[in-house]
């Protein structure tokens, strides 16, 4: 069975056609409604950096425009235009507050889930990634995959690589510079890749 997908329009991209190397997987950083908007409204409805798909948490899939087509999201040309970019519904890293014990994200989105911790560029907690959303993922990057003769293959990790830019396959944004915190420490990369051979 096929992804269920939802169709966005108007959300910038260009009508130019690359053949595509690469599966970029990153995060919103924010809740999946605030991402949506920023991409809609931000800069007076001219923002340019839009990812090809969004996952929410609940694994449903997003298709902002054609994958054939590609965007400014990662910000370099080269990057932008071989790969298909799919962001996860995700909060990133957390900060405790001890005032009311609660998590919060970078611009102080609460956080009520379960919270992964490990020390990892300079930040200790991070937002999980759920099951159902691992597994949307894996079905999403089997299809895209198969359709634009991408190989199966993943990096698997989220520590950078040199020369990742030449990698043909899945990768994370976290592959290409130690600036970037997505996938974070808590992406299962063996579950997602467990998930992929259960779609073969």
């Amino acid at each position: 069975m096929e992804t269920t997908i939802t169709h966005k329009k108007d959300l910038f991209h260009y009508k130019e056609t690359y053949n595509k190397t690469q599966i970029i997987l990153c995060h919103t950083s924010r809740p999946l409604s605030y991402f949506n908007n920023s991409l809609k409204y931000r800069l007076e409805g001219k923002y340019t950096r839009v990812p090809t798909y969004t996952v929410s948490k609940s694994g449903k899939v997003i298709q902002n425009f054609n994958p054939q087509y590609y965007s400014d999201f990662f910000g370099v040309n080269e990057v932008d235009k071989y790969s298909i970019i799919i962001c996860l519904e995700n909060l990133g890293w957390l900060k405790y507050n001890t005032l009311n014990n609660k998590y919060v994200n970078w611009i102080g989105d609460i956080y009520k889930g379960e919270v992964y911790q490990k020390r990892w560029r300079d930040k200790s907690f991070w937002s999980m990634y759920p099951d159902k959303q691992l597994r949307t993922c894996a079905k999403l990057i089997k299809e895209l995959c198969s359709e634009h003769d991408i190989p199966l293959e993943m990096v698997g990790h989220n520590v950078k690589i040199d020369g990742v830019i030449s990698f043909s396959g899945v990768t994370a944004r976290s592959n290409y510079s130690e600036y970037w915190t997505d996938l974070s420490p808590s992406f299962d990369f063996k579950k997602l890749k467990t998930y992929i051979d259960e779609e073969n």
